[in-house]
């Protein structure tokens, strides 16, 4: 019998870590959780440690460590706790590791994600801003490295199970015509646009057909998300923006399509449950039991379509002039989104003022080429820069 393929888990405590954690519990005959990263749950990733004994945690700093090592090892269990980035770079390139859940919210998943790439790591990527921000240098990696990439967000990993396995020659050679990339339009589809602006951090995260962290359940209110997955689409696949269709469909049932020039449109479907991409992904080309429930067509009865409404959406367009400008402009994206996000969490700014930061900051700092991780580093810097000089002018 072959050994467990060993898990980095990194952002366990989270809604995807959780989820992963819950594919490798079922089948411990497969998989084995090798280490577990926390950043601000830290009672719950302690508890995650007992379940799964990992071999190694990482916690954001020494305080945290010395805390967690203490009740582990008072425990009984031998987990080594490590410290902040150096530590998540470390569990994601150890060699004893088989595949990386790269699954840290925002730009700080970006050094462990590409480590664990330039490792040559079957990488499963939930951290689309990893991607966002450095997707030439990414892929450029993942060639280099031979590095597995296998996409998470639902919508990205239909639209793997839909494309032929030769996709990476072109679209073009292969049949395809479009990517119809679909979204809930989250629960502000149908608001009055003048009650937009006044609409609390808690209605924004009170998403209709997920569960999932605050700041991503006010990327899908605003339908950010879909715009930093329009672009995440555009790398994974080597697809123009312009191939790339965004279709409000408020069920979540289809997740996503793709086109072909021959008229066949192939769609995945599956109930809005996280653990079918992710046990999709970690037994990849095989498929395992994720213990989401069978989809009831009968249950579901219909599926609606519309197109986005983009004086609703202002982000979606942000996002989609930011894809087509390329270099450091998706980078610069995702900063200010993540400052304006933050912002509006804590209530100092309203909803609708998210996508002005954004706007602001595009237009006030230039895009430049994108040769280095430094330099996208520095344009992520020069953009959460100009969105806080936006909330002092503001008074924010």
């Amino acid at each position: 019998m072959s050994q467990p393929q060993r898990i980095t888990v990194l952002g366990a405590t989270g809604s995807i870590g959780l989820s992963t954690l819950d594919v490798i519990g079922r089948h411990p005959d497969r998989y084995q959780a090798f280490a577990l990263s926390g950043f601000s749950r830290l009672s719950e990733l302690e508890a995650l440690c007992l379940r799964h004994r990992p071999e190694f945690a990482v916690v954001p700093d020494s305080e945290s460590a010395r805390h967690l090592q203490g009740g582990l090892l008072a425990a009984g269990v031998q987990t080594r706790v490590l410290v902040g980035e150096q530590g998540l770079c470390e569990v994601a390139a150890h060699p004893q590791v088989d595949a990386v859940m790269a699954a840290i919210v925002g730009a700080a998943g970006l050094k462990p994600t590409m480590a664990a790439v330039e490792a040559g790591k079957r990488v499963l990527l939930a951290n689309k801003e990893a991607l966002v921000m450095s997707g030439a240098l990414f892929m450029q990696a993942v060639r280099k490295s031979g590095s597995v990439l296998l996409p998470i967000d639902s919508e990205h990993n239909a639209i793997f199970q839909c494309l032929p396995r030769d996709y990476a020659q072109g679209l073009a050679p292969v049949g395809v015509r479009r990517i119809l990339l679909t979204a809930s339009g989250g629960p502000f589809r149908e608001m009055p646009l003048a009650q937009l602006s006044n609409v609390s951090p808690e209605q924004a995260c009170a998403h209709p057909n997920w569960s999932m962290g605050r700041k991503i359940s006010v990327d899908s209110a605003s339908m950010m998300n879909k715009g930093l997955e329009l672009i995440e689409a555009c790398w994974l696949f080597d697809a123009r923006p312009a191939q790339v269709e965004v279709v409000i469909h408020p069920q979540s049932v289809i997740h996503s399509l793709v086109d072909y020039v021959d008229g066949s449109v192939l769609a995945q479907l599956g109930n809005p449950d996280m653990r079918t991409p992710i046990a999709h992904a970690m037994a990849w080309p095989e498929r395992i039991d994720s213990g989401v429930s069978p989809l009831d067509l009968f249950a579901v009865a219909r599926l609606d379509f519309q197109a986005p409404d983009e004086e609703r959406f202002p982000c979606l367009r942000l996002a989609r002039q930011a894809a087509e400008e390329g270099g450091s402009a998706p980078a610069m994206l995702n900063a200010a989104n993540e400052v304006a996000v933050a912002a509006f969490l804590d209530r100092r700014i309203r909803f609708t003022e998210i996508a002005s930061i954004i706007d602001e900051v595009l237009n006030r700092e230039a895009a430049n080429a994108v040769e280095t991780l430094d330099s996208v580093l520095l344009a992520d810097a020069r953009a959460r820069a100009a969105a806080q000089q936006w909330l002092v002018r503001q008074g924010r």
